[in-house]
């Protein structure tokens, strides 16, 4: 792992125990500081430089030595450099001693201090757009908000209300609880209204959200997203993964972008003890898991059969969570989707 000495703004790498060291989450400008500008000559003649200087700087203030900044820690030229530091991400955070969140789009007159009131720009700072920012803000237990001219707006604790409100993060989540408490819906959730530069980052930035890993495969497309439920299948049981809505299904049970799930912050599971549900496994002849079907009058629907997952909607617990399905077999052991 590679850190900015807070007091030269030099890179130093470890690999064995790591310092202690804060961490930058911020939104990409056109130009950003890159390894390779670190390790040349002249960096700080860049305007880019600025950031990298003032972040050492509020570090260093704050008693840390190091820092870490996507920008220019990772060597983007290395791909497997890159795919490592990907699938690391989520726990370089969750073990940063404080992560600044960088709002280069919020004025330093955001927040009225007498009362402490939230001005309209935080609530539609671009930062709350972005597909990475999701774990930058849920894994580090500190996280303080820094407005464009570096000044504190409060901490991701002082304004949990508000922050839940932008992000439909619960409190419990930002304030640590196990992300476990959250049904696979409702993570997905989180991530429906936002946006990556790469199609294929919509998938790599959940990554550490749901626990898993995967390699890199840029040019890939939306079948990175298709790979991420994927990997969440395997080490998990929710049939909430299902519970999404979309007019691109494509003929599968898995969505093709988070935004599928737009409407599915309140799907949690049913206890798998009162339903069939079981094992999910999926192999080159599709996905297995054992539902319960009520048919359709046969006239009307063509043979579109209800397919009901083991889900309800929170606080609406009779609440039943289906999707149409058309069988493909005449043994009816093999569905589709129906449009």
């Amino acid at each position: 792992m590679r850190l900015l000495n807070t007091t030269e703004c030099k890179l130093e790498e470890f690999g064995g125990e790591i310092p202690l060291y804060a961490i930058l989450s911020h939104t990409w400008g056109k130009y950003e500081i890159t390894f390779q500008d670190i390790e040349g000559v002249d960096v700080e003649k860049k305007v880019e430089y600025e950031k990298v200087r003032k972040t050492c700087s509020v570090a260093a203030a704050h008693g840390f030595d190091y820092v870490w900044i996507d920008t220019c820690c990772i060597d983007k030229t290395s791909s497997a450099e890159l795919s490592e530091a990907i699938n690391s991400m989520y726990r370089w955070y969750q073990e940063s001693g404080v992560c600044y969140a960088y709002l280069e789009d919020v004025p330093s007159n955001t927040v009225d201090c007498q009362p402490r009131v939230i001005g309209p720009k935080f609530l539609e700072s671009k930062w709350f757009t972005r597909g990475w920012t999701v774990q930058e803000l849920i894994a580090p237990s500190t996280v303080i908000f820094l407005d464009q001219e570096w000044q504190e707006v409060g901490t991701k604790s002082s304004l949990q209300g508000t922050i839940s409100e932008i992000t439909g993060i619960p409190a419990n989540i930002l304030l640590g609880d196990d992300l476990e408490c959250a049904s696979v819906a409702q993570r997905m959730s989180w991530a429906s209204k936002r946006k990556t530069t790469r199609v294929e980052d919509l998938a790599y930035c959940l990554m550490g959200v749901f626990g898993v890993n995967m390699p890199m495969i840029y040019g890939e497309g939306e079948r990175a997203f298709i790979r991420l439920q994927e990997e969440i299948m395997k080490v998990s049981d929710d049939y909430s993964l299902f519970a999404w809505e979309s007019v691109d299904s494509r003929g599968s049970l898995l969505a093709t972008s988070p935004a599928a799930f737009s409407n599915s912050s309140k799907i949690i599971p049913l206890d798998s003890s009162d339903t069939l549900s079981g094992a999910i496994t999926v192999n080159n002849k599709g996905i297995h898991l054992s539902l319960r079907f009520i048919d359709m009058d046969r006239t009307s629907f063509q043979g579109i059969t209800l397919a009901i997952i083991p889900c309800t909607v929170e606080g609406e617990r009779g609440e039943m969570v289906a999707i149409y399905v058309r069988a493909i077999s005449e043994r009816r052991e093999y569905f589709i989707p129906a449009s």
